[in-house]
């Protein structure tokens, strides 16, 4: 892939980031941890669990989200993760995995020292439509789900939180585009924010897929001060011509098409608690890249300026 910018950008800042220990160049306490959401680091966490945590840490990031454990036992990775010097704050799962298993992540959940457990996919009373849509579910997901189905879902999110909060959980839903998909002029995510109780079930935004879907998160978190608690940090390439909301791709934080500094502003004072950068594709080495993701946050949430070569 193509960066969006040019690779003498990229390159200065990973210059700068080496030059400088990370961890040092912020001392504001009033400002957000920047933690790392993990699925950025797949690849890696598959080869070497322990390893890939510490090169995490050693970029400066303190606060991380899972997104898989990768059949680590709770207590091997609360060790590891301690090991590591990182907090795991919360925890991804899909809704037809927590219906199946809801006692056992609960269980997993709290052994680890979680504070979150968050839905980051939905489904169906009678899955079918989703399940034998073309491409397979995950397609269907994001074509096909019915008003019925989000209002079932926010039904499953109300009784799921409580439940969590009954075992000292918070529970919540993170989202991609499909959320945001008109249908009968409505759409998921209205019916997300009207049917959820505040009380049992909390919003993780994920303000890379709220952008691509044409939404703006910082009217969003404004629009609902409370509602949100962690934000997912993630940044756009430019849409090609005839791309889906789904289809697009993330790059470096501050060097695609998202207005961070008028995200951080409106979730200062929305009640947002979590910040998680998030990169799915990379043009350069992940941990390079995910470096400049943490030194371009950090400034940005400051209300700095990114500096161009």
């Amino acid at each position: 892939m193509v960066t969006r910018r040019s690779f003498l950008l990229s390159a200065a800042t990973a210059a700068a980031m080496s030059a400088v220990p990370t961890r040092c160049l912020f001392a504001d306490e009033a400002a957000p941890k920047i933690g790392l959401q993990l699925f950025s680091v797949r690849e890696d966490l598959v080869k070497d669990f322990p390893g890939t945590l510490k090169r995490v840490a050693a970029i400066g990031y303190r606060e991380v989200e899972a997104a898989g454990f990768y059949n680590h036992s709770a207590s091997d990775v609360k060790q590891m993760m301690a090991d590591a010097g990182l907090h795991c704050v919360s925890a991804h799962y899909s809704l037809a995995d927590l219906l199946k298993s809801t006692d056992a992540t609960i269980a997993y959940a709290k052994t680890l020292g979680l504070e979150y457990v968050i839905c980051s996919a939905p489904w169906a009373a009678d899955p079918a439509h989703l399940a034998n849509y073309p491409g397979g579910a995950w397609q269907g997901i994001l074509h096909a789900m019915t008003l019925d189905d989000w209002k079932w879902n926010a039904d499953q999110f109300n009784q799921m939180g409580c439940k969590m909060q009954e075992a000292g959980l918070k529970f919540g839903y993170h989202n991609h585009t499909m959320e945001f998909r008109t249908v009968n002029g409505s759409s998921g995510y209205r019916i997300l924010l009207e049917d959820t109780d505040p009380r049992c079930v909390t919003l993780e935004l994920d303000c890379g897929w709220a952008a691509a879907a044409g939404q703006d998160p910082a009217k969003l978190l404004r629009k609902y001060p409370g509602r949100f608690s962690m934000l997912h940090l993630k940044d756009l390439k430019p849409a090609a011509a005839g791309t889906e909301p789904s289809e697009r791709i993330s790059t470096e934080i501050g060097l695609g098409t998202v207005n961070f500094h008028t995200l951080f502003a409106a979730a200062k004072v929305s009640g947002v608690r979590h910040y998680f950068v998030e990169q799915e594709e990379f043009d350069k080495p992940a941990f390079t890249a995910l470096t400049i993701d943490y030194r371009n946050s950090n400034i940005l949430a400051r209300g700095g300026a990114l500096r161009a070569a």
